[in-house]
């Protein structure tokens, strides 16, 4: 049986990055983006390196654009259940399941790839800065976590969760009014 090569250009490949393993609050969300190559979407980039307003407006053109897209919000039992990253892992498996059949090749940003997945997949260190897919996906996980966030700073306001978003930041120093 001879060796042969897989022409990676012609295949469906979905982009998988999440946002939320680091807060002390809140779920992680995950996001999985099969981009379409005959609509280029400008301006993508790791969502870390955007600002609010730019991860705004790109995030309904990905939505708009995108051949495939699924967002899947892990919760915090769920995580305190498996640890973070076992989480996160599964959380990008179900974004995967979802997106059905016609994902051929997943490219995840990170080192570890979850178990179980039904087509190739590669891990991809710094690739929410190298892959375009990965790069919409990080955007749609991030923006899709403030928002809920926020949503949750209207029913406990006393958090302040539409500033921080749950993350560890010092907070603003007192007013001496």
């Amino acid at each position: 049986m001879g060796m042969f090569a897989i022409d990676r250009s012609v295949l469906r490949v979905a982009g998988v990055d999440e946002a939320g393993r680091g807060p002390l609050a809140g779920p992680v969300a995950v996001a999985a983006v099969v981009l379409d190559p005959q609509r280029r979407i400008d301006g993508l980039a790791d969502s870390k390196k955007l600002s609010h307003a730019q991860r705004e407006a790109l995030y309904p053109l990905i939505v708009e654009h995108a051949l495939a897209f699924h967002i899947e919000m892990v919760a915090v039992d769920e995580i305190d259940r498996l640890n973070i990253l076992h989480a996160t892992l599964e959380g990008m498996r179900r974004c995967i399941l979802a997106l059905g059949p016609q994902v051929q090749l997943v490219r995840i940003d990170g080192n570890t790839l979850p178990r179980a997945l039904p087509c190739m997949a590669e891990a991809i260190v710094g690739g929410d800065a190298l892959e375009p897919a990965i790069s919409a996906a990080s955007i749609l996980a991030k923006v899709a976590r403030d928002r809920l966030m926020c949503r949750l700073h209207e029913e406990h306001p006393l958090y302040g969760f539409d500033v921080h978003k749950g993350y560890p930041t010092p907070a603003p120093p007192a007013s001496s009014t």
